[in-house]
């Protein structure tokens, strides 16, 4: 769907990007993330053909985003952090404007714009000025626009920036639901807001690649292992003694004891998932389960290992 080639952009003397390579398949959430100044936004631009490359390419379903710019472009739909919207017009005569630099039938418009302001929640604010719309409702005639023309892949820069948790959520379940039908990269600085949609993750630093991988994955590789804490109502020795005999259970540590409840971290297999035989163990027993949970890295502790080890290498 997406492929990018040994990217490299100057600004000047300083190197922005540096030989940045990575592909993006069909269907794909993919969070692109970045400390500021990384590359990230230039990247992010180059993909978009708003910016031209110093070398290497970029190529959206087959075609160079340089020597063939409005095939590939036709493939993009783009929200910039600062939605591009038109402040005086209604939300209706914004994307009617936008059907028409994207070349959308006057048939065609009609039921498309009817289907994105339904996926979008924007119907009942059609005939608003985009002025007095709040901040997230500007976010989603934003999302609006980059779907006119109905592009597969649709790449979305801090698309939740300065809304309330709330308008976070409904925006959330939005990429999630545009995720059925297009390829999404999406960049963001609220890192559990990746974890929960993107199904890989993409971490530049410096202008190169730090790392690549799935959520899962990246953390099971910097943790070396996988953990689980697990606190239960029950003896310790006999739950520990069970629970070791679960395939994949390496090692079974108590943590913390009082009176008849007992907290252990369970060392695992990263490539065996063993919760389901813990539940059912715990259960078969009549130990109650107090809480359960994995103790893998977050996202969040992946991009600060991956950015901080980075910058102590080349510092």
């Amino acid at each position: 769907m997406i492929e990018i080639t040994n990217l490299v952009k100057y600004y000047g003397e300083k190197k922005a990007v540096n030989g940045i390579s990575f592909t993006v398949n069909q269907g794909e959430v993919l969070g692109f993330l970045g400390p500021n100044g990384a590359g990230k936004s230039t990247t992010m631009n180059i993909i978009t053909g708003y910016l031209s490359a110093t070398s290497g390419s970029v190529k959206i379903n087959g075609h160079d985003i340089l020597e063939e710019p409005e095939l590939a472009k036709k493939s993009i739909g783009y929200l910039p952090e600062l939605p591009p919207l038109y402040l005086d017009m209604t939300v209706l005569e914004y994307l009617n404007f936008i059907c028409d630099t994207k070349g959308v039938s006057r048939k065609e418009r009609i039921r498309q714009l009817a289907e994105i302001m339904r996926l979008v929640k924007i119907a009942h604010v059609s005939d608003r000025i985009i002025h007095n719309l709040s901040k997230g409702y500007r976010q989603r005639v934003g999302i609006a626009q980059a779907m006119i023309g109905n592009p597969e892949v649709l790449v979305l820069d801090e698309p939740t920036v300065g809304l309330d948790p709330k308008q976070i959520i409904e925006i959330r379940n939005l990429i999630k639901t545009l995720s059925k039908k297009h390829t999404v990269i999406l960049s963001s600085h609220i890192l559990p807001e990746v974890q929960a949609v993107c199904d890989r993750v993409v971490i530049i630093n410096q202008g190169k690649i730090a790392a690549i991988d799935s959520p899962t994955a990246l953390s099971h590789r910097l943790s070396g292992t996988s953990k689980l804490l697990l606190a239960f109502v029950g003896p310790f020795r006999e739950a520990q003694s069970n629970l070791r005999a679960i395939p994949g259970v390496k090692n079974v540590t108590l943590t913390h004891e009082k009176d008849d409840a007992c907290q252990v971290e369970i060392q695992v297999d990263p490539n065996m998932d063993v919760r389901k035989s813990v539940f059912f163990t715990m259960a078969n027993h009549s130990w109650p389960i107090l809480e359960f949970r994995s103790l893998d890295p977050s996202l969040e502790d992946i991009f600060l290992s991956v950015t901080n080890s980075k910058i102590d290498r080349e510092g």
